[in-house]
């Protein structure tokens, strides 16, 4: 048996909002009614531009977005045929709360960008289905995006909820068919599993989807209930025992297989990854 080398976790980071303001003019210079000879034309003043937000984001609606695009907080993409080449679909719409005790707030604040944070992941779970350890172990993640200034500051509140799949760190996989209760359905589970290119924590491992080319997969989840970080050292060796035998059971032979282990760092763990993940050739 082979013990694991450390190595880190792609967090998926994830942060987001889309739609533009539609302005228009109205008005313009106009000569008096009637003047006189000795009278100058007067003008009438045009009135000030008014702007109108545009509709909500659909629910279902697909866009195609490189991977940057996909972590901005909003877009302007326009939806594509959900039976073409997509790399998002919005899975969820809800309203943001931007009134704080009478103040109106901005939309990119901090507070009003919380909201979708919380709330995207949340609502992935319910889309998805499966179980919470199999989430941890697919490449699918929530991206979110709310109006930009302008259209907020027309009356915009919403916020849009996508989901996306990593095909490897900064890059988005093309997703097919139905998303909702994907992680029900073990097929499809498994086209968008998390696997790596060679063994974690040595050279050459990269982290891919499993419909990609790989070698080792993510088999196993080892999860943590304390409030505050262990240690390196603790998070360590909780993970041996549990990665050991969810390595035995997957191997052809319970007398000679191979293993891994990637346990959360401090850095990590402040993002909200209190969980390790074990891994075995496949």
């Amino acid at each position: 048996m082979r013990r694991p080398l450390a190595a880190t976790v792609l967090a998926a980071s994830l942060t987001a909002a889309l739609t533009a303001a539609l302005t228009a003019c109205s008005g313009g210079d106009a000569p008096s009614a009637q003047p006189t000879p000795t009278s100058a034309p007067t003008t009438s003043q045009a009135p000030p531009p008014t702007a109108t937000p545009a509709p909500e984001p659909a629910v279902r609606a697909c866009y195609r977005l490189a991977y940057d695009e996909a972590v901005a907080p909003t877009s302007d993409h326009r939806p594509v045929d959900c039976d073409g080449l997509h790399t998002s679909v919005t899975f969820a719409v809800g309203q943001l709360d931007t009134v704080v005790d009478g103040h109106l707030l901005a939309v990119d604040s901090e507070r009003v960008q919380a909201q979708p944070a919380a709330a995207c992941p949340d609502r992935l779970a319910t889309y998805l289905g499966g179980a919470l350890e199999d989430r941890r172990l697919s490449m699918l993640r929530a991206v979110w995006f709310t109006p930009d200034v302008a259209a907020s500051d027309a009356g915009a509140s919403w916020y849009r909820c996508d989901v996306v799949a990593l095909a490897s760190e900064g890059r988005l996989a093309p997703l097919k068919g139905r998303l909702a209760g994907v992680l029900d359905r073990p097929e499809e589970r498994d086209r968008y599993a998390m696997c790596g290119t060679a063994e974690p924590g040595t050279a050459g491992f990269d982290r891919v989807i499993c419909s990609a080319e790989h070698s080792w997969r993510a088999i196993a989840v080892v999860p943590f209930d304390q409030d505050t970080y262990p240690g390196a050292k603790q998070v360590r060796a909780a993970g041996e025992g549990p990665c050991q035998d969810a390595g035995a059971q997957v191997a052809e032979s319970s007398l000679d297989y191979q293993w891994g282990y990637e346990w959360p760092t401090a850095e990590q763990w402040a993002a909200g990854q209190h969980y390790g993940r074990c891994w075995a050739p496949d």
